[in-house]
Order: C-alpha cells, then structure tokens, then sequence
C-alpha cells in the first residue's frame, strides 16, 4: 500500500534528513517508525502526504507515484492525527469531525451523520460531546476527536505523528488500548511516528527502528526485542529487552501444564482417592461447563469423612487468562494474586495452567526462536535449574 523507493531527504544547508530510504508498508499493516529525535521518523511520514516532497526517489501509495499527484486531493485521501490533534477551536467537536467529508462534497447532514458514528466508534457520545468545542475536552478526548477526523472520510491511509505524547501516562495507556482495538477491527495502513520504544511494540504489526536517516532494523516486534541486528538497535531498546518480550509473546496451548481436573459435583471420596492414586497434592475445579471455577486441594477433600461434592471444599480461581494473551499480563496476573498458577483458557474452555516455570520457558523459548529464525515448536531448551 505505501512503498518507498531510494527516498533521499536533502535540505539546502546539507543537511541529510533521509538518506536512500527503502520500505513497504503492507495493506491493513501497522508500522511504527521509531527513534530519537532528529532521526528523520517524522520525515518520512510527512512526505507521504506530501508536507514534504523528497530530494530523490519514489514514494508509491496504492500503486500510484504520489509526485504525480495534487498534494490537496491527496492529503484529503490520507487520515491525519498529530499530538496535538490541530482542532479547530472555533467549531465544535461534530463540526471538527465532519470537515473532510464536507471538503470532499459530501452533504452536510450525511457528513455529520458519519461524523456521529465516528465520534461513538471513539469512545465519545456526540449526543454528550459533539456540541462541545475542543477547550471543553481534556487531552484524551481531543486526541480521540482528532482520531475520529482522520478517519471520518473512510482513508485507506492513515499517518498518525506522536498522536497521544502529550497526554498523562495513564489516559495514553487506555487511548494505545483503545486504538489497538480499532485497528483491528479497520484494517488501515498505519505509519505510526513515536520515539517510544515501549509504544513501538504495544502497537507495531512491525516496527521500523531509526538511526541518523536511515532504518538499522525493520521486523515484528519480536524480533527487535528477541534479535536486535545491530549494537545500536540493541541499545535503543534497552537492556531490559527481555522484559519487554512479555508484551509480544503470546501464552501457546504448548506453555502450559497439565494437572488433575475434578468436577464441582463429583463425590469428595472419589475425588480424594483418584487424586491419591495419582500423587497430586491438589486439583483444578471445573464447572459442568468445562469452565475452571477454582481448585480444591486433596487433603481438603478428607476433611469430616468422604461425604459431600467437592464443591463443598473448593476454593475460588482469583483469576484466569486466554490463549493468546501475552505473558506480561500473565506475569502480572501470577504477582497479583501471588499464585503459583494460573488457569489458561481456551475459547472459554479450561486448557491447561501456566506456571512461573512454564512462563520462563516460553519466553526462553520464543526469544530463541527469534535469534536462530526457527519455529517456537522447534526449539529445545536445556533444563534450567529451578524454572
């Protein structure tokens, strides 16, 4: 969808911003581009509606060379979203969202009418705040207005500059969570301009990761973090890249371990003596629904004689996780509820537990996988003393 071709970025004084810069952005991918400042990150993004036209080289979107044509037409094809949103504070929170489709003719009913549900696909009811105007948002609000502009005319492209820097650490969390969601639900061709690495990997599909003008490594997440491919990639993103992996590695069916499994209403004499005959010290709980409800452990079940449900001596699950979810919030979940386990699902269904154990080997795992370029399934890890 967006290719750059030999893209070089000179400016009179010398100065090189861009130096043969060559990439592809993939239909419905989000890249971020990624790197201190004065990298050429913001750049490359703004020659792509052409704020900036290049030196040399081809930019493409969609097939076509963007230099032949009108940067106005094209601007008004490509969403648009910088940090500090740039509404327009004299008109209102609906009438800032219906601008570009108004601009490209549509009538005025039908824009505000797509503004409306854009505004509600945010987060933000425009019966509540589309007659606000952008004083009378807080930052949040107004980075999710300037958000549902960009894509208020349905662009195929969307370049978003720093969209939530100035916002507090704790309403950016919620706005990545929230775009993620978004995106996955679009499909848009995203470039994505940070200089944080830990938002790079929240949100990159791939990530691009600046020098002085040029890419030093361009890959999933992932492999950044598993496989940085050169000392500086290593050092932009830090010492504690293995940390950081728990964002990007998802729990597989093959993390987790198997333990006895009892029924809510099975017998607690029978419960006991299977548990016995298989040397386990406790057991997960599962409702009729095959869905985990706590666990029970076996000397509970002979407490007051064999009589009763094991029901009558389970305790509670604090919490469980799905396949898929990453091992940071797994790790999270293990410390939060200081539990040994945790029950994993799968499509609502029991599936197994992770262990601290099993989350190290499948983070020992995946970041092997990553440096030798082989399958996660492929790989054997030699035991870890105490894992």
């Amino acid at each position: 969808m967006i290719r750059f071709e030999h893209v070089t970025k000179r400016y009179p004084d010398g100065t090189t911003a861009v130096d043969d810069l060559s990439f592809e952005v993939a239909e419905g991918e989000l890249v971020t581009l990624v790197g201190p400042s004065g990298c050429g990150k913001t750049t490359t993004m703004k020659m792509v509606n052409r704020l900036i036209d290049p030196t040399a080289g081809t930019i493409r979107v969609d097939g076509e060379d963007i230099a032949d044509t009108d940067p106005v037409e094209l601007r008004r094809r490509i969403g648009y979203v910088i940090q500090q949103t740039g509404l327009f504070p004299h008109k209102t929170v609906l009438d800032n969202t219906a601008t570009v489709p108004h601009l490209l003719g549509t009538p005025r009913k039908k824009a505000r009418a797509r503004a409306a549900e854009l505004l509600d696909l945010v987060g933000l009811d425009p019966t509540v705040y589309g007659h606000r105007y952008p004083d009378q948002l807080s930052g949040g609000q107004r980075q999710r207005v300037g958000v549902a502009r960009a894509l208020a005319a349905d662009p195929p492209v969307l370049l978003m500059d720093e969209p939530f820097g100035a916002v507090d650490p704790v309403i950016r969390e919620h706005l990545q969570t929230e775009f993620r969601h978004l995106q996955r639900t679009l499909r848009k061709t995203v470039l994505f301009v940070t200089h944080d690495i830990e938002e790079a990997i929240r949100l990159g599909d791939r990530i691009a990761v600046y020098g002085h003008g040029r890419i030093e490594q361009f890959d999933t997440p992932a492999a950044v973090l598993g496989a940085p491919a050169t000392p500086y990639v290593a050092e932009f993103v830090g010492a504690d890249r293995g940390i950081k992996r728990l964002s990007v590695t998802p729990v597989e069916p093959g993390d987790l371990e198997e333990r006895p499994v009892v029924r809510l209403d099975d017998p607690a004499g029978r419960a006991a003596a299977a548990l016995a005959a298989d040397g386990a010290s406790w057991a997960v709980v599962l409702d009729g629904d095959a869905t985990p409800y706590g666990w029970v452990p076996a000397a509970a079940l002979t407490d007051g004689g064999p009589d009763g449900t094991v029901g009558d001596h389970a305790r509670p699950m604090d919490a469980t996780l799905p396949v898929g979810a990453p091992l940071r919030e797994a790790f999270g979940a293990l410390l939060g509820h200081d539990a040994g386990w945790i029950a994993v699902l799968d499509e609502g269904r029991y599936a197994g537990v992770l262990t601290p154990g099993g989350l190290h080997a499948a983070l020992r795992r995946a970041t092997t996988a990553d440096t030798v370029r082989t399958t996660r399934e492929a790989v054997v890890l030699d035991t870890v003393p105490g894992a």
